[in-house]
């Protein structure tokens, strides 16, 4: 499975409420989308195009068990490269079938609009501008199935579990 797509770069401690805030959570879906990262970055939602992905800093997905995930697949983010992921939102990432991937390295090689190639098979995450490239920590090959099946419902329909 590979993924290439415009980057957009953010830092270290992007928590889930500036992912997706409390006051918006029983909102309308596009006023959800519209908030996502609005405190830090105004406007960013309506700037994302669908494939487009996401590189942060470490910390990435801190705080509550929202799905915050989520919001970012309806942003139309289709991975996240990471220093590091909180495990909450990682594990949230998988069941929504979004690509989360912990990559050391990963935040110093890309600038907003580059675009980042990532080989879910190889587990590295390359600047296509530069040629640099990143290993990520390997996913359990579970949490793979489910993203390749779109997310765990979806797994679990294929296997007739619901």
């Amino acid at each position: 499975m590979k993924l290439k797509g415009r980057v957009w770069v953010f830092g270290d401690n992007i928590d889930t409420d500036t992912i997706f805030p409390a006051r918006v959570f029983t909102e309308p879906d596009h006023v959800k989308i519209k908030a996502c990262m609005e405190s830090i970055r105004p406007g960013w939602s309506s700037m994302v195009n669908p494939g487009d992905i996401l590189i942060a800093g470490r910390n990435f997905g801190i705080g509550s068990s929202r799905p915050a995930s989520l919001i970012l697949k309806m942003v139309g983010i289709s991975a996240v490269a990471a220093e590091s992921i909180f495990g909450v939102f990682l594990r949230n990432s998988i069941n929504y079938g979004l690509p989360a991937l912990e990559c050391p390295g990963v935040s110093k090689m890309f600038r907003e609009g580059d675009v980042a190639l990532i080989d879910l098979e190889s587990y590295t995450v390359e600047n296509t501008a530069t040629g640099s490239r990143v290993a990520c920590r390997r996913l359990p090959a579970i949490a793979v199935e489910i993203l390749r099946s779109g997310g765990l419902i979806n797994y679990l329909r294929r296997r007739g579990c619901i």
